[in-house]
């Protein structure tokens, strides 16, 4: 019985692990494609559709992907400068950003996240916003395999175009007409700021709501020399 068990273990370990690095495989091809097109879902956008469904609740989606000049040059600039600063200096994982966090909860402050953009674009890619430890482990082979694929720019393009900005609204052309009756081109360099100040909490903060961190945010642009 003992040795069945055993073997029965192996069998459903090793099947788990095919199964992951099956997924992972899938979603480099994807990451590949996405160099030249644009995601026509999300794994987050369908997390939200099977949540309002047992929820008994409404569910629209508004998701327009648009071309890089399609979006003002102010909105990845605001995005890097609120959620990564070292943006163009790592190569998937912030593990200076990682060892701040983790020194600063040692001192007693309060947890705070450390994922860099490229983290956020495949959890919002291939993973859902449920925290595990199985989805940080699959999101650093991810992100690196995401800097290897794909050019900086092309990152936080697709990042921008993905990311959640309020229930049910993807990406900068539809977060900028939501929020403000307008094409994602035209945004000002304050609502840009005011979209990423959105960003750790989109389904509840609003840019209106959010004019102090949109200033902090703006000061940090500046210091890019944005």
């Amino acid at each position: 019985m003992r040795r069945f068990l055993f073997r029965l273990l192996r069998r459903i370990v090793g099947l788990i692990a095919t199964l992951v690095l099956t997924y992972l495989a899938l979603c480099v091809l994807l990451l590949a494609a996405y160099r030249v097109t644009m995601p026509p879902v999300t794994t987050v956008q369908l997390q939200r559709a099977v949540e309002a469904t047992l929820d008994g609740t409404s569910y629209t989606r508004q998701y327009q992907p648009v071309a890089p000049d399609a979006v003002s040059r102010h909105l990845p600039r605001a995005v890097i400068a609120a959620e990564d600063g070292r943006f163009y200096l790592h190569s998937g994982i912030d593990w200076e950003a990682i060892r701040e966090v983790r020194d600063e909860v040692a001192r007693g402050g309060r947890m705070r996240g450390g994922s860099t953009i490229t983290q956020q674009l495949v959890k919002n890619l291939f993973l859902t916003t449920h925290r595990s430890y199985l989805r940080k482990g699959l999101e650093v082979p991810l992100a690196y395999a995401a800097e290897l694929l794909l050019s900086k720019d092309r990152l936080v393009h697709l990042y921008v175009n993905v990311v959640e900005w309020g229930p049910g609204v993807y990406g900068a052309e539809a977060a900028a007409q939501h929020h403000f009756g307008m094409a994602a081109a035209g945004l000002s360099r304050t609502q840009a700021a005011g979209l990423a100040a959105c960003l750790p909490a989109p389904r509840t903060r609003t840019p209106q709501g959010m004019a102090s961190y949109t200033g902090i945010i703006e000061r940090r642009m500046a210091q890019h020399g944005w």
